[in-house]
């Protein structure tokens, strides 16, 4: 059996990133004292952790055992309301190229669409989707709910403000000016739509997903 992938998140050594080798995040840590890394069992994991700290992590097991929902989970979760948009995001490294984009969920037809930006994380673009979703159905004047895979940015929308550690750059600028406009709409604007978590364990992927697993 071949031996399952793991991704490496260095968040202090030389040079810090992500890796999808031991060997190449080794040569990342060598001679780095007090070098910070992590294994990870998907590229997912591994950018929202690498978004975040290494002290979230420390000490902590990064293995998941998976675990097939129970007859009962399944019809407590029950099905995806369909009179709903879905919302995701893709990055090509973290940073990295960065987009994102809204459907609809029943036919999966895709109402808005932003990037590639440059040295954006996944996270940035997860958050940006979700508030271009809800000033989406804001401006159409839609009752429908509204999906994302995301807890994080569901709670930095809870919050109004985009709390990544990424450091600003000429590079990242404009996916920056779009997190400055997000976090203005979200501060000057109310709304009533109903944000709600997709069951990707349940569901599959979120309609609006990529498909760069």
């Amino acid at each position: 059996m071949a031996k399952k992938q793991k991704y490496y998140v260095v968040w202090y050594g030389n040079p810090d990133g992500i890796y999808d080798s031991w060997d190449k995040c080794k040569k990342a840590i060598a001679g780095i004292s007090g070098a910070q890394y992590k294994s990870f069992e998907s590229l997912k994991e591994a950018k929202i952790a690498y978004d975040r700290s290494y002290e979230d992590y420390k000490g902590k097991s990064t293995t998941k055992k998976k675990k097939k929902l129970s007859r009962s989970e399944l019809e407590r979760i029950g099905e995806p309301n369909l009179y709903s948009i879905a919302v995701d995001a893709a990055s090509s490294g973290n940073p990295g190229k960065v987009e994102y984009r809204g459907v609809d969920t029943q036919t999966g037809k895709q109402l808005f669409h932003q990037g590639p930006f440059e040295k954006g994380t996944n996270n940035i673009g997860e958050f940006l989707a979700l508030v271009h979703g809800l000033a989406f159905l804001k401006k159409h004047g839609s009752d429908r709910i509204l999906y994302t895979d995301s807890r994080i940015a569901m709670g930095w929308v809870k919050k109004k403000k985009c709390n990544s550690k990424l450091e600003r750059s000429a590079k990242n600028k404009p996916i920056f000016d779009l997190v400055d406009r997000a976090e203005h709409w979200l501060q000057k604007h109310t709304y009533k739509t109903k944000i709600v978590k997709w069951e990707t364990k349940a569901w599959g992927e979120i309609p609006a997903d990529f498909g760069r697993k």
